[in-house]
């Protein structure tokens, strides 16, 4: 072998060695504690230092016990023989960072993927080469986030009322606290329970005359979920019978966007003025139908044709009619309001409305729900509510972030951004009527009443918004629509498009309506 082939092979081996660099001595560290959801994927961080390659080196992760290894690394294989059962096909090496390298500089992170409750715990990060071996061990927090607040009221004697706030589905133990506009406020009980890992928290307090309180359960400054509600005294004499109690469920759905499910219910009670046993009572609550299970049920809705003259009608596109002067005023009320057909007397419906795009600022002032009226009043003072036959929720452009439901008292819900657009689901059979958040695909408010008439669609597309309600169609897997939305596509502008997933959307419905 010449001098210029043994000059090749010494910056060949240079080369390979500067590629792969192993010191005799290293040290293995790892990073804080990780908290995820439950169902999440965690990464747990763990590195060599002085940074330097762990592809020829051995890898273990485990916990508590090193012979059952979560992961295992040798000779630049993994070997499954020893893992344990419950982490099979979840854990990887991941990244600690994006610019970490790797295995090449050292980076033995790992992974794990559909996070349980059971994978909480201390890990153990185990590297060793030919010359030693070092560990260090880092801890997994799992975290469940339970459901929203289900509040309900119950008035007692001397113009007091029992409030009580209700959450389950939590892991760890969550925190409640009680407030008003000003101050927390001191609960008169609290009761945590466990059930099958997951903890539950009920509390209650006394609040005097009419009132607006706040409950709040969350995992320390973590996820937080807030309701809120507002007493207001009921009358002594309901059509000269005692009003006994009322009690109802909210969900204000707050800094988080996520995922929740509630439910909520009205009940009158006429016999008998309110004892001690009816304080704790607590509206009746049933799982609310997951989005992707009631959008199977999917209707296409029209609208009728009343000849309002202060609404502007287009196939499914709705706003309000460009007039001077409203005769009940700026107050949305039932004047602009029109059912949806067809009506409903049993099975399950769903149905979708547009209020705005991604180019377009989401529509402010609106009502979305069902009604059991025949006809729309159209007086004035008439005042819509689930009482006589009005179930929807509403925007008003005095209220960035909140929305409203049509009771009494009235009930708010605390949002992140503003829908474009909502889903409704109507089960006439068990009394569901459920709203979605279709965007984010989450629940805003789910509800169980009993329907004993047709109950109809109902919108109303406020007053002096520009912005339109547009009734989204699904078209059949035949790729055929019902005419109105073919008229609709067919006179709408340009922008006017089918998504992907088939139904109608309009970038400028609100030309489309004033055409």
């Amino acid at each position: 072998m010449d001098g210029r082939m043994i000059d090749l092979f010494v910056m060949l081996l240079l080369s390979m060695c500067r590629a792969a660099p192993v010191s005799e001595s290293f040290t293995v560290l790892v990073g804080s504690p990780v908290s995820v959801q439950r169902g999440a994927t965690a990464t747990l961080p763990c590195w060599l230092s002085p940074s330097q390659s762990a592809e020829n080196l051995e890898v273990r992760w485990y916990r508590g016990n090193y012979d059952t290894p979560i992961i295992s690394y040798k000779g630049k294989m993994f070997d499954d023989g020893s893992q344990e059962p419950s982490y099979a096909g979840r854990v990887s090496f991941d990244l600690k960072e994006a610019t970490s390298g790797g295995l090449k500089a050292g980076d033995v992170s790992l992974k794990l993927v559909n996070v349980t409750v059971k994978d909480e715990g201390d890990y153990t990060c185990y590297v060793s080469s030919l010359h030693g071996y070092d560990s260090s061990t880092m801890s997994l927090r799992v975290m469940e986030t339970g459901g929203p607040p289900l509040l309900s009221a119950v008035w007692k004697e001397e113009n007091t009322a029992n409030v009580s706030c209700e959450s389950e589905g939590w892991y760890p133990r969550p925190d409640l606290r009680w407030s008003d506009k000003t101050k927390d406020l001191k609960p008169v009980g609290l009761v945590y329970s466990n059930v099958s890992g997951h903890f539950s928290v009920h509390s209650w307090l006394l609040v005097s005359g009419s009132s607006e309180v706040s409950c709040s359960v969350g995992l320390s400054n973590i996820v937080t979920k807030e309701a809120r509600i507002r007493t207001i005294k009921p009358p002594d004499k309901v059509s000269g019978v005692p009003v006994g109690w009322v009690a109802f469920g909210i969900v204000l759905i707050i800094l988080l966007v996520g995922l929740a499910a509630f439910f909520y219910k009205m009940k009158g009670k006429k016999s008998a003025e309110p004892t001690e046993e009816n304080v704790a009572l607590l509206p009746e609550v049933v799982q609310p139908s997951a989005l992707e299970t009631a959008s199977k049920h999917y209707e296409n809705i029209k609208l009728e044709n009343t000849n309002n003259k202060y609404l502007k009608v287009k196939d499914t596109i709705l706003r309000d009619a460009p007039v001077e002067t409203f005769p009940d005023g700026q107050s949305v009320t039932c004047l602009t309001a029109i059912r949806g057909t067809p009506g409903f007397s049993g099975g399950k419906h769903y149905w979708e409305v547009s209020l705005g795009n991604e180019n377009i600022e989401p529509k402010k002032s609106w009502w979305i729900g069902v009604t059991t009226a025949t006809e729309i009043p159209q007086e004035s003072d008439f005042c819509p509510n689930t009482s006589n036959g009005f179930w929807f929720l509403s925007s008003s452009p005095n209220t960035a972030n909140t929305l409203q439901f049509s009771t009494k008292p009235e009930i708010f819900l605390s949002v992140q951004s503003r829908p474009r657009t909502v889903g409704v689901y109507l089960d006439c059979d068990s009394g569901e009527l459920s709203f979605y958040h279709v965007e984010d695909k989450n629940l805003i408010l789910s509800l169980k009443d009993k329907f004993t008439k047709d109950v109809f669609p109902l919108f109303n597309p406020g007053k002096g918004d520009v912005a339109t309600i547009t009734i989204l169609h699904r078209t059949s897997e035949s790729g055929e629509e019902h005419d109105v939305v073919d008229s609709v596509m067919n006179n709408a502008p340009e922008s006017t498009a089918s998504d992907p997933a088939g139904k109608q959307t309009s970038s400028e419905s609100a030309d489309a309506a004033d055409s």
